[in-house]
């Protein structure tokens, strides 16, 4: 790829260009030269209105479908949606047929983004079959590409499997992933346990049920040692547990939803299952506190938490209805009407230093172009027409949205809407 991004705003807090606008010249996919006025002989230019650029997005938790539930999302078009959404690494989760817990599924996910903007990075199960009782080949599948290890939306019951997990990951330095949710105190609960849930008549969910598992687990990641990244909490309480765990200087981090960040339980007041999402949408106590996490550096990265689901497993009664909505495309749009440019950046960037080491904004010279393509201006509303995924359940339908992504470019390649 040889192409010169033409007149474009940087947005990278930890380089001398943040906010400088600035022409990117691209030779064979890397970066060549980044200066105010470069000559564009011979080479193809790329210019967008309003253009702003940053190091390339990654989401930390994606789900697809495939292998074994194709009709929600295939990798193919689901890593075209990401990148279409400006995303350039996704970390996908093992939540297929057949779970990802073996080195053959993780390289088989691999092999199927060879071509792809995008990059795939897959997460491979803690347990096999996420079924918590046995360890799973974490060794095996770090060796074929796995960044991490975790079970999705599945909390690890069993303590000492959870201790085992954590001693044994440190030879060979890899993040154990820990979902966190007691299922004895969620019992039958669907939504936030509050007035909206007391007023609408639905089973509520304490967050108790997060922050006593949050809890048990920093126990023993102080016991232990080793990485532990606590996804998607959704408390003040959980914030104030992860901000102490820091403070000791354990070695944790933890992610939040956007739609978390967007949206409170004032939204099921209508019964519609499209905001059904587990942990549920909390209230806007804890709305602000997760804001307020995000600010200061408790919480260190954002997810869309993309979860697609067929028709048949959403458009039923509120109780029966499976949990999650899709994300990816409107991730960036939403996050603007609540968050700064800066620390949107910052925290949709910040995946890549936790699972892969890199840092957030990574601008140099004679490094692989890895860059996502937006404007933070002008505002819009969500509609069907913006979904590129095969399911459509997203709880941001109608939703005010600010920016735009065009597109990204990795790998070698661009990738426009």
């Amino acid at each position: 790829m040889d192409l010169l991004i033409k007149d474009a705003i940087i947005i990278a807090p930890e380089t001398a260009h943040h906010h400088k606008k600035v022409s990117v010249r691209i030779v064979n996919g890397n970066i060549a030269e980044i200066n105010e006025n470069i000559a564009a002989e011979g080479m193809e230019i790329l210019t967008l209105p309003d253009l702003h650029i940053s190091s390339g997005w990654m989401d930390s938790s994606v789900s697809f479908g495939e292998p074994g539930f194709e009709e929600r999302e295939t990798l193919s078009n689901g890593l075209d949606t990401a990148a279409k959404s400006g995303f350039t690494h996704i970390a996908l989760q093992p939540n297929t047929q057949p779970v990802v817990d073996n080195q053959t599924l993780v390289s088989f996910v691999k092999n199927k983004a060879f071509d792809k903007a995008t990059t795939l990075l897959p997460i491979g199960a803690f347990s096999k079959q996420q079924q918590g009782e046995d360890l799973a080949e974490m060794y095996d599948m770090k060796n074929a590409g796995a960044i991490a290890f975790g079970d999705y939306k599945k909390s690890i019951a069993n303590a000492n499997l959870l201790k085992i997990g954590l001693q044994y990951t440190q030879d060979f330095d890899a993040t154990v992933i820990a979902y966190c949710n007691d299922a004895s105190i969620k019992g039958k609960g669907v939504v936030h346990e509050g007035e909206v849930s007391t007023r609408l008549g639905l089973k509520g969910i304490p967050t108790l049920a997060e922050e006593v598992v949050l809890a048990r687990n920093l126990f023993l990641l102080e016991y232990t040692g080793g990485k532990l990244h606590i996804p998607t909490i959704s408390s003040a309480k959980s914030v104030s547990l992860i901000r102490e765990a820091k403070n000791k200087g354990l070695q944790v981090s933890c992610s939040v939803a956007v739609h978390q960040l967007v949206l409170t339980d004032e939204v099921l007041e209508e019964f519609d299952t499209r905001y059904k999402v587990n942990p549920p949408i909390r209230n806007e106590f804890h709305r602000q506190a997760l804001i307020e996490g995000v600010l200061d550096g408790t919480i260190d990265c954002i997810t869309s938490d993309h979860q697609p689901l067929d028709i048949e497993h959403k458009k039923m009664e509120f109780d029966l209805a499976k949990d999650g909505t899709i994300g990816l495309e409107s991730a960036f749009g939403t996050l603007l009407t609540v968050l700064p440019l800066d620390v949107v950046i910052e925290k949709l960037t910040a995946a890549k230093k936790i699972f892969l080491n890199t840092p957030e904004d990574l601008f140099e010279i004679n490094k692989p172009a890895c860059i996502t393509l937006f404007t933070p201006h002008g505002e819009s509303i969500f509609t069907k027409e913006n979904i590129y995924s095969k399911s459509k359940n997203s709880a941001f339908l109608n939703q005010k949205m600010k920016g735009k992504v065009y597109g990204i470019i990795n790998n070698g390649i661009l990738n426009l809407k």
